[in-house]
């Protein structure tokens, strides 16, 4: 009996989205989830939020919600993906209006990536509530920092409601080479960076990687009795081709692929958990990328069997180079192009030097020595900046 007890309780935890770290612990609370503690920053001010469909409190959206507390919103920015999060990695997010709200929606993704200061002349502050996954090139936090600049610009303040990262516990891969600065890759950080939102804010501001940075007023509502090794499951998918944890655990490891000619599962329900060729393989897994929601823009080697590796039950966490130096082996054995993109490669990893090392054939452990003085300085310089042990 005693047995079936506990098999229950742990199940309710795991319902809970693994968000206590013991049994007595209190669940930990979103900066969304405090509203006492944000409501009277926005009463009387005209509010701007960017968000999107990660932006719950409770079963309600942060819209809803602010709306039904009287809040005075005046238009959401929408980033890659949408407002709802329904759109393709990459594509265009057009301004519309929201159809329950009636809300203006005005896209941050595409040719227009900063609010105008005719759009910041309209709002007194902005909110920023997203949940992203702790990894450089997840464009969310890009978009963070064109709001910020904006709002300093503007003399706008702005609020962030922190939430958990995932991949919290890892700080890890090169730290960015501002000379390959770009829209997947903005700061001068790792790949994997160990910091929440809120955190990266308070970077941002602190390091003056915004221009007009001492302008910025900015607020952060930290999460509610949380710890950054703290295992966290996403209750809601963060982007269309993030379906699980298992996806989000494997996505600093995979990302990279995008610049290669393999498909990482796009247009199959397991996308960033396969790794597939069609003319060659490692492993023989098969499956076959199709037009899907979310992946309808031409994965991948689209309606071609390909066979690899299947990563939906291995053990994964942190930075994994051993895919990409594995396939890049075997690319390199059939003197086929492995990188076929690689100005893009050198935007995702905010370096050459990576494509460099695997394409010479250092090994994981002389690349991963080469990354340690650079660690090391970033996790001096971002301790003013963490709120969570």
């Amino acid at each position: 009996m005693k047995t079936l007890v506990w098999l229950l309780l742990s199940g309710l935890l795991l319902i809970n989205a693994a968000n206590a770290n013991n049994l007595g612990a209190t669940p930990i609370q979103t900066g969304a989830e405090q509203l006492e503690r944000y409501l009277p920053l926005l009463q009387g001010k005209r509010v701007a939020v960017l968000v999107n469909q990660t932006s719950q409190v409770g079963e309600q959206h942060l819209v809803d919600v602010l709306l039904a507390n009287n809040v005075n919103i005046v238009s959401i920015f929408a980033p890659e993906h949408g407002f709802r999060g329904d759109y393709d990695a990459g594509a265009k997010v057009n301004n519309s209006t929201d159809s329950k709200t009636g809300l203006p929606l005005l896209s941050l993704y595409g040719a227009n990536k900063k609010p105008s200061a005719a759009q910041m002349q309209q709002v007194d502050i902005v909110v920023f509530d997203i949940q992203d996954v702790g990894v450089r090139y997840y464009t969310y936090i890009s978009s963070m920092h064109y709001l910020m600049e904006a709002a300093a610009q503007n003399n706008v303040a702005m609020l962030v409601l922190d939430r958990p990262n995932p991949n919290g516990a890892y700080v890890d891969g090169p730290v960015l080479d501002v000379k390959f600065q770009s829209f997947v890759g903005m700061h001068p950080i790792p790949l994997l960076h160990g910091m929440t939102v809120g955190e990266l804010a308070q970077m941002i501001k602190g390091e003056g990687w915004i221009a007009n940075a001492d302008k910025l007023t900015l607020n952060v509502i930290p999460v509610a009795g949380y710890q950054r090794d703290m295992p966290y499951a996403l209750p809601v998918r963060p982007s269309p081709n993030l379906p699980n944890e298992q996806s989000i655990a494997l996505y600093p490891s995979l990302g990279f692929f995008e610049a290669t000619p393999l498909s990482i599962g796009r247009g199959t329900a397991f996308a960033f958990q396969v790794i597939g060729y069609d003319k060659f393989a490692l492993g023989d897994f098969a499956f076959t990328p199709v037009s899907t929601p979310g992946a309808a823009l031409t994965p991948p080697l689209m309606n071609k069997a390909l066979h690899g590796e299947d990563l939906r039950h291995v053990s994964a966490s942190g930075l994994n180079l051993s895919y990409l130096l594995r396939w890049q082996q075997l690319f390199a054995k059939h003197n086929d192009v492995f990188f076929t993109a690689p100005a893009f490669m050198d935007k995702l990893a905010g370096t050459d030097q990576l494509r460099l090392q695997i394409t010479q054939g250092m090994s994981e452990h002389d690349i991963r020595a080469s990354w340690q003085a650079g660690l090391a300085q970033f996790k001096q310089q971002r301790q003013p900046y963490l709120l969570y042990r």
